[in-house]
């Protein structure tokens, strides 16, 4: 998925920001980012993904481009997801480093200094390993629980409370440009290429105004993703659960045996409710299993049909015209 377009004198720095209907923070997320990166002294560039916005974010990008040759955008055709929007960022991102962020300004943009920093002193990826976040404490307790389970049971390290926003290396972001699948999560993504990265604490800000674009339902979709693509531990679970259940069986079938040739009686009362939570037991783990191979399968079948990530319905990008 690299793309051969690239802009022959790209800047150093390009900044990829994911947006669906965040009219009401691109302005002010664009004028921080350009205080921030005005005085580095490197060439940069902002690149916004518009995920199929049904607000006023088109018009806004398009005013934006108008007033500032860094800033293009691509339109995707429809709402694909923000790890679709993601993929599309990174593969038509210009630069020798590829910065992510969100639209929503919980990615405080000072952190860019420290992560360009970073860079030149030779590190790969930096990452953000988010702090004190302002969501609620429901919110603030499954993330929790996601990053403690997807680390536990991951095949590779991935390290806890590192979301999306950080900073790649050109070489880094076309290794995960070629890699293949579509069912995808780029913190997992970002471990498994390796090279050298490094983590910075940053301060997780609140949502500057709006609401998420990123539903429960989806979030929860894409914890699937991230513990389904990067740990076969649900499948070794299945594997445990139907040898634990047979030795259960072994060590009942022992008992009954006991009972029928040695004390030549069964206990009173006991043979409807075994019988019963026999059953009970046995379809909760037969049903688990099943849809522990049904996720497994339906993710093998997105893959096999191929489908492209995202479809691009627009692209405004390399040199805009000069401002009126």
């Amino acid at each position: 998925m690299t793309d051969s377009r690239r802009p022959a004198h790209e800047p150093d720095l390009c900044v990829v920001v994911p947006a669906f209907n965040e009219e009401l923070n691109l302005e002010e997320l664009h004028r921080e980012v350009s205080a921030v990166l005005g005085d580095t002294g490197m060439s940069w560039s902002m690149l916004f993904v518009d995920d199929g916005s049904r607000d006023a974010t088109p018009a806004i990008l398009a005013r934006l481009r108008a007033s500032d040759p860094r800033v293009a955008y691509v339109r995707l055709a429809r709402n694909f997801g923000l790890q679709a929007a993601l993929a599309a960022g990174l593969a038509r991102a210009p630069g020798r480093a590829v910065v992510i962020m969100d639209a929503d300004l919980q990615d405080d943009p000072s952190a860019l200094r420290e992560f360009m920093a970073r860079w030149q002193a030779g590190a790969d990826v930096v990452y953000a390993v988010r702090t004190k976040r302002k969501e609620n404490v429901v919110k603030r307790a499954m993330f929790s629980a996601f990053h403690a389970l997807l680390s536990l049971l991951a095949d590779i390290p991935i390290p806890r409370d590192a979301g999306t926003f950080a900073l790649y290396d050109r070489r880094v972001v076309d290794h995960i440009n070629s890699l293949p699948e579509r069912n995808r999560y780029l913190p997992g993504l970002r471990a498994w290429v390796g090279f050298e990265q490094v983590g910075i604490p940053v301060e997780r800000r609140a949502r500057r105004a709006g609401t998420p674009g990123q539903s429960l339902a989806r979030l929860i979709s894409l914890a699937l993703d991230g513990v389904m693509s990067f740990s076969k531990a649900p499948l070794r679970l299945a594997t445990t659960l139907g040898f634990s259940v047979t030795a259960l069986s072994a060590v009942a079938l022992l008992v009954v045996v006991y009972w029928r040739f040695v004390q030549r009686s069964f206990p009173s009362g006991v043979g409807l409710a075994t019988i019963a939570l026999s059953l009970l037991f046995l379809g909760g783990v037969q049903l688990l299993v099943i849809g522990v191979l049904g996720e497994y399968i339906g993710r093998v079948y997105d893959e096999v049909k191929q489908r492209p990530l995202f479809i691009v319905a627009k692209a405004c990008e390399g040199e805009a015209p000069p401002p009126q």
